[in-house]
């Protein structure tokens, strides 16, 4: 199992990378890093007004067919994007499957008009996705735990798991836990994976047992079970709810 985390692990961060080296745009570093804030720290009341100004640096020429040239800029901006959002607190697996559905929309484009759109949307998407994780202020053993739970969040967590990874008793972490975040340690698990299974259900082609079991919900139903509770209806019915919003 760790073999293969480790694969898939080492496998992403190559396609990060390579997508990033193959479509480099020559973006000045000051402009890019207006857009990692943003995403960063979740400020949507920001983004029109960020997209109101213009690059200061100049696009570089990535392919000699102009709509080519702007998909390869707009994957590298989606690199870009999926960072900051992980930077800024957002699941692996979330910027992931986020940053891949986008990468899919945007090789169906067939105007720049289009891609300028999707653009903007996936401006928008990454930072709302940020924005929505409310990101507290917490103490630091419970900030490093909520961190743990994030990371391992497609395998076995358990509490003592969690307690030796931040170096207190399990007791202890559970009181903390608890005491600042107003759910247990359980209950938080159960929200991530549910909150997680729903981004996977919209920006991913995964099935919901597919996806069941990514997340490491013992069964299929136990996953219908703590995916209503918190999401508000079952997968399938999330997945075409929220897939028909996602049209554009």
């Amino acid at each position: 199992m760790d073999d293969q985390k480790q694969a898939v692990d080492i496998l992403r961060e190559y396609q990060l990378f390579k997508r990033r080296e193959d479509a480099q745009p020559h973006m000045s570093y000051a402009h890019e890093k207006v857009r990692h804030r943003i995403i960063t720290e979740g400020r949507v009341d920001e983004i029109e007004n960020v997209m109101e100004i213009p690059p200061d640096g100049t696009a570089g020429v990535l392919s000699r067919d102009e709509l080519r040239n702007g998909k390869n800029m707009f994957i590298a901006a989606i690199t870009l994007f999926t960072r900051a959002a992980m930077d800024g607190g957002l699941a692996e697996e979330l910027a992931f499957a986020m940053s891949d559905s986008y990468i899919q929309n945007v090789e169906a484009c067939a105007f720049l008009q289009d891609i300028d759109h999707l653009y903007q949307k996936a401006l928008r998407e990454f930072t709302r996705a940020v924005a929505e994780k409310g990101k507290q202020h917490y103490s630091t053993v419970v900030e490093e735990t909520i961190r743990y739970i994030h990371i391992h969040l497609h395998e076995k967590i358990t509490l003592e798991g969690a307690a030796e990874a931040v170096k207190i008793s399990p007791c202890h972490l559970s009181r903390v836990f608890k005491k600042e975040t107003s759910v247990s340690f359980v209950d938080y698990i159960q929200k991530e994976r549910a909150e997680a299974a729903g981004y996977m259900l919209i920006y991913s082609p995964y099935t919901a047992s597919e996806i069941s079991e990514y997340l490491y919900f013992s069964t299929q139903s136990y996953f219908i079970k703590i995916f209503r509770k918190y999401m508000g209806m079952t997968p399938a019915k999330y997945r075409k709810y929220y897939r028909e919003k996602e049209k554009w």
